[in-house]
């Protein structure tokens, strides 16, 4: 019996308008600063048809991107709201794969923007084994003074009594069949920009830190500290860092070089350093382990892992020999890929945009 989880960075599924960047340039779509716009009645016009047109074809493509995975339970990060991920199953994602997810969660957690991590589930497995929810929990309240994270390094940008976690930590306790599965659904802390000479990844990496230290917690609180090895439990979503990358040097007129780099200090040496749990997507080549591609121009590229599934001693011997599949159709055609891994892209991808996400989606089929 095989499941087939998955996870996805639908990046910006939303039902809200951000009309912002009238009067905050840094927030004003690059198309809209083509055009000089007087009034905001005019910029909200523009700015709702901007969306309205573009989110139609993007959200196609995320459908075609999920109905690829086959995923019998589906973790998502970035969706605004029940209502978002209500109207994009039933409007886009139905339309691909009739009317297999029948449940979803989604908890509000404590992203600023109001964007949180959900799930769709399907009724059974591929196999026909039953999928039952036994229970779920948020942890979005937990503070550092909670569980007694709070470090020097974190007093630069938040205090004890803040939140943990920037999105959540949704624990779903499930039956598959009569087999017992726990996944935590996470988005841990962007890499935002640094400061005082400290680059984005560094400077954040402390916040990060915590949030797996608590995710390791909640995991050892449930199932008693070292007793988890033979547990089944999985970590999935975005989390923000990596510990290996690989540079893109050149350009698209002279060519692209590919030179992986590991070893890098990272916040998910939390889940690896003793064997906690295992990023199976180091099953895959080198080359071949990434899920996003970041530019800041020809001089700073590179493609990495963000987004994981992070299994349990348990279920990584269980299912030794295997590895995700990485879902890159939907990305745009900016994305360099490594020699022998090009895709057949998704019918009106773009250059940059529309895309069906910055990030690619992964799925494993687990045996339980």
């Amino acid at each position: 019996m095989a499941l087939r989880l998955g996870t996805f960075n639908i990046e910006n599924l939303m039902t809200r308008f951000d009309f912002s960047g009238f009067r905050n340039q840094l927030r004003q779509d690059r198309v809209m600063q083509l055009f000089e716009v007087r009034n905001e009645q005019d910029y909200q016009r523009l700015e709702s048809a901007r969306v309205v047109s573009s989110t139609d074809d993007t959200r196609q493509l995320s459908a075609l991107a999920i109905a690829d995975m086959g995923a019998d339970i589906l973790c998502l990060q970035e969706v605004d709201s029940m209502e978002a991920l209500k109207a994009f199953e039933y409007g886009y994602l139905f339309r691909m794969v009739g009317s297999g997810y029948r449940h979803k969660y989604l908890v509000e957690g404590n992203d600023s923007r109001g964007i949180d991590v959900g799930v769709m589930m399907r009724d059974e497995t591929r196999d026909g084994e039953k999928i039952e929810i036994v229970d779920i929990r948020s942890h979005a309240a937990l503070t550092y003074r909670d569980l007694d994270l709070f470090t020097p390094a974190l007093a630069v940008t938040v205090k004890a009594d803040d939140k943990i976690f920037k999105r959540d930590c949704l624990e779903l306790d499930l039956k598959i069949g009569s087999r017992p599965l726990t996944i935590y659904v996470v988005h841990l802390k962007s890499m935002t920009n640094g400061r005082d000479g400290v680059d984005g990844r560094s400077f954040t990496k402390p916040v990060r830190e915590a949030e797996t230290k608590a995710i390791r917690h909640i995991i050892e609180a449930r199932f008693g500290k070292g007793q988890t090895a033979d547990k089944n439990f999985v970590i999935c979503g975005d989390m923000n860092d990596y510990q290996e990358r690989v540079d893109v040097i050149g350009d698209r007129r002279t060519g692209y070089r590919f030179e992986p780099q590991g070893g890098l200090e990272s916040a998910l040496d939390v889940f690896s350093a003793d064997g906690f749990a295992e990023n199976v997507m180091r099953r895959r080549d080198p080359l071949d382990r990434w899920t996003l591609y970041h530019a800041r121009g020809p001089e700073e590229q590179h493609l990495c892992q963000l987004d994981y599934l992070w299994l349990s001693p348990a279920l990584a011997r269980r299912n030794a020999g295997k590895a995700p599949e990485i879902i890159r159709n939907g990305q745009p055609f900016r994305t360099p890929f490594p020699p022998g891994q090009a895709v057949e892209r998704y019918p009106r991808i773009g250059w940059d945009r529309p895309k069906a996400s910055d990030h690619c989606p992964i799925v494993m089929a687990l045996e339980l």
